[in-house]
């Protein structure tokens, strides 16, 4: 008879088992109610959601949303002639429809909408009788000849080549600003959040589809945080195809594993079952799912797949000495609930560390993760022992188990010498060269993003190659660090102020990366120039205030309402980490140096600002995040083992396991940035599930009497067995992500793909070699 059959049931067991129709009924229950909910579940995202909100940037800019015109969330179309250029009748008509198309696309802030075909886009020129000027398209334009012509003399007297215009005139921008909100059409007292899939879609089809089918010799790109969410949902949704692959090969796999078609089914069921219920709670508590949590799902499938196969390995090996399948269940349930429930903790209390971290789809994923760990709980570890209860292990599985328990294995053998006096200090030599070429290369790792355009989609995507081809068209790139210039009312346009903007303009234009600014300086210094004669020596600032105040005049959207606000348009060659680290670093210098009473220079607003706030949450977050994950995992196994040795034991191997991570990273050219920072503290919580089983069957050995590479043995046979085939299977269904139509989703399937191996050969490899040094077999048999 065996220990966990001398010892008698606790009030949990005896609750569960006694009453298993109760327990199945209500668990059938809850799934129908959760199946509907998760029914309900769609991708989402919004603006908000994936900037850190908590950042003293983005406070400053959505305190001055309202001052800074068309510099939030925006969306650029660039429509391109591909015969000729853009002065032909049907180049501009089309132009025009497109205009007239965004327009009415809900969630478009249709006043800020910009294009040559907007009133608010002018010219102006100096004559000899002063300055002339009027709309870059005519009321009188009719498409002849002499209007195009008109046409070609007004935009070059506009200013917006380089920006609304291609230099090489062979395309043109349409700019449109977007709303979070917007009132329904159909009861303008609701509003309705703005469906970033959805608006993609209508890009495409209203837009892109419609009108390069309408005049073939036109091409249109499409950029923006919109669009490139928007096509990171659709992308994502190819990941229920890679979800339906990694179920079919874990099936497989497990029935291999198992020779039980009945308990593999259980344990697949059962752990979807666990995916339904986190989905349904997602939605029952308002949540949804956006392309960065989209990876939660099969996180739970995998954790649940882990302990379901330590149960099924339990079961069948307890089947053994059992009478029937009740009795196999109950033994298994009273060996692995604790061990199965201290992980799983482990893995919650680690997930909920990501909480730290001031980014809205991080935090969601903190929760939706915690969410399906904490139904494991019920799902694999209540409700799956129950339902085996019923359906018992197949007889040829027992048999194979009984000759299993019986017969020596020379692998698990010859594994077992990890745990050798002789081999466990060169394991740990490894180990420790390899912990510090880790942490050597690892500096290389950076924050951010390292690549042009949306590093989380594949260069060769239509969105990186319609950002290519804007960069490579047009001065003014779609990478924007706002810096504004805060005064009093009308302070804005005294020559301090007008002379702070233009030092600032100056030293950024200096700094690297830097493609050029503009300000409410460069339109006042075109217009003194322009006073007088065109002559280059005038193009500067003047200190009389009635002709700066004259100058301003024609800085439309520059400055604010009441001058107290004038931004500085700083555009970026990229917005790699190392770009933006850069210009903020210039910017912030120069604050420091000219920030008075009356005037403030405030960073930040524009796509680059939002980056850079997100890059430097991220990099004070991560030390802080990874401190509070092992934190966490630690406490937890301290508790239950009561041991620091025991909980090194489980801990040092996760900790190799991650700065091989970040090296893999660095090596791979894969930033720390939104998209990434998770998975290191979702690696860890993944990786304790296997050194708390190990350990815990391992410590169940010593205390009867086992030397250390003895117990291991017994240990591999048993639960290592279990713990190898997890990590395999589960990094091979992981493997699958590398294929994805979406890179980020590619990055996170070889990060995940390595966390589950390495996880798994650092508890089977170096766990036991640091127990050789660490943990006291005498100890624990006087404890016993």
């Amino acid at each position: 008879m065996t220990k966990h059959q001398q010892q008698p049931a606790s009030f949990l067991e005896r609750l569960i088992f006694n009453n298993r129709p109760a327990v199945i009924l209500i668990c059938l229950l809850i799934s129908i109610f959760l199946f509907y909910q998760a029914a309900q579940v769609r991708p989402q995202t919004s603006f908000e959601k994936m900037i850190p909100l908590g950042h003293p940037y983005i406070q400053k800019m959505l305190e001055h949303r309202n001052d800074l015109a068309n510099l939030g969330n925006t969306v650029r179309i660039s429509v391109e002639a591909t015969n000729g250029d853009i002065f032909s009748k049907e180049y501009m008509e089309t132009l025009r429809q497109i205009h007239d198309e965004a327009f009415y696309i809900p969630g478009v802030d249709r006043s800020g909408l910009k294009s040559l075909w907007s009133p608010s886009v002018r010219w102006t020129e100096v004559t000899e009788e002063g300055f002339a000027g009027g709309e870059v398209i005519p009321q009188t334009y009719d498409g002849s000849a002499d209007s195009l012509e008109d046409l070609r003399s007004n935009i070059l007297k506009s200013g917006q080549i380089g920006r609304l215009v291609a230099n090489n005139f062979k395309s043109s921008i349409v700019d449109i600003p977007l709303l979070e909100s917007y009132p329904d059409p159909n009861d303008q007292s609701k509003l309705i959040k703005l469906d970033y899939q959805k608006f993609s879609h209508e890009l495409e089809e209203k837009i892109r589809d419609k009108y390069e089918a309408q005049n073939p010799d036109v091409k249109v790109h499409i950029i923006g945080f919109a669009k490139k969410v928007g096509d990171l949902i659709d992308g994502l949704i190819g990941v229920a195809l890679f979800f339906a692959v990694a179920i079919g090969i874990t099936f497989v796999l497990l029935l291999w594993f198992t020779h039980c078609f009945k308990s593999t089914l259980a344990v697949v069921i059962t752990t979807l079952v666990a995916v339904i219920w986190q989905l349904g709670l997602l939605h029952t508590l308002g949540f949804g799912l956006d392309p960065y949590s989209m990876l939660v799902p099969f996180l739970v499938f995998a954790i649940g797949i882990s302990h379901g196969v330590q149960k099924i390995n339990g079961i069948a090996m307890a089947s053994g000495d059992a009478t029937d399948a009740l009795s196999a269940a109950r033994m298994a349930f009273r060996q692995l609930f604790i061990p199965g429930l201290v992980a799983l903790l482990s893995d919650a209390v680690g997930f909920v560390t990501l909480l730290l971290i001031d980014i809205g789809v991080i935090r969601e994923l903190a929760i939706g993760a915690s969410m399906g760990v904490a139904v494991i709980i019920l799902t694999n570890l209540i409700l799956l022992p129950v339902v085996i209860s019923y359906i018992g292990i197949g007889k040829r599985a027992v048999k194979k188990s009984r000759e299993e328990a019986a017969k020596d294995h020379p692998i698990w053998r010859a594994i077992s010498n990890f745990a050798h006096p002789m081999v466990a200090p060169i394991s740990v030599v490894i180990a420790v060269v390899a912990l510090a070429g880790g942490v050597w290369y690892g500096q290389n790792l950076k924050i951010g993003d390292l690549d042009q355009g949306a590093p989380e989609l594949h260069p060769d995507s239509r969105y990186n190659l319609d950002n290519d081809f804007v960069i490579r068209n047009y001065s003014t790139s779609s990478d924007v660090l706002v810096v504004m210039i805060k005064t009093g009312p009308e302070g804005c346009s005294t020559y301090d102020s007008l002379a702070a903007m233009d030092e600032l303009m100056w030293k950024m234009e200096n700094t690297e990366g830097v493609q050029s600014a503009i300000s409410m300086v460069t339109v006042s210094k075109q217009v003194i120039k322009g006073m007088n004669e065109g002559n280059l020596k005038w193009e500067t600032l003047s200190r009389n205030q009635d002709v700066l105040n004259n100058s301003i005049a024609r800085a439309e959207g520059l400055y604010n309402a009441d001058c107290s606000v004038a931004p500085v348009l700083i555009f970026l060659e990229d917005h790699k980490a190392e770009t933006l680290s850069r210009a903020v670093a210039a910017a912030e210098e120069f604050a420091a140096q000219h920030n008075t009473d009356e005037l403030q220079v405030v960073l930040a607003a524009g796509n680059a600002g939002i980056e850079a706030a997100t890059n430097e949450v991220i990099a004070a977050s991560e030390t802080t995040m990874l401190i509070a994950v092992y934190a966490a995992v630690s406490i937890m196994c301290l508790l239950t083992f009561r041991s620091l040795a025991a909980t090194l034991c489980v801990i040092l191997p996760l900790v190799l396991t991650s700065v091989l991570g970040n090296a893999l990273m660095a090596f791979m050219g894969i930033g720390v940035k939104v998209a990434t920072l998770p998975v290191i503290a979702l690696g860890v919580g993944i990786g304790v599930d296997y050194g708390i089983y190990i350990y815990s069957r391992l410590e169940t050995y010593l205390r009867q009497g086992m030397s250390l590479q003895d117990a291991y043995y017994e240990t591999l046979k048993s639960t290592g067995k279990a713990v190898l085939f997890t990590g395999v299977c589960l990094a091979i269904g992981v493997a699958t992500w590398i294929f994805s139509a979406i890179k980020f989703q590619a990055d996170m399937g070889l990060m995940l793909t390595f966390m589950f191996l390495w996880n798994m050969i650092g508890a089977i490899w170096l766990l036991p070699a640091l127990a050789r040094f660490l943990i006291n077999p005498e100890k624990l048999r006087a404890k016993a």
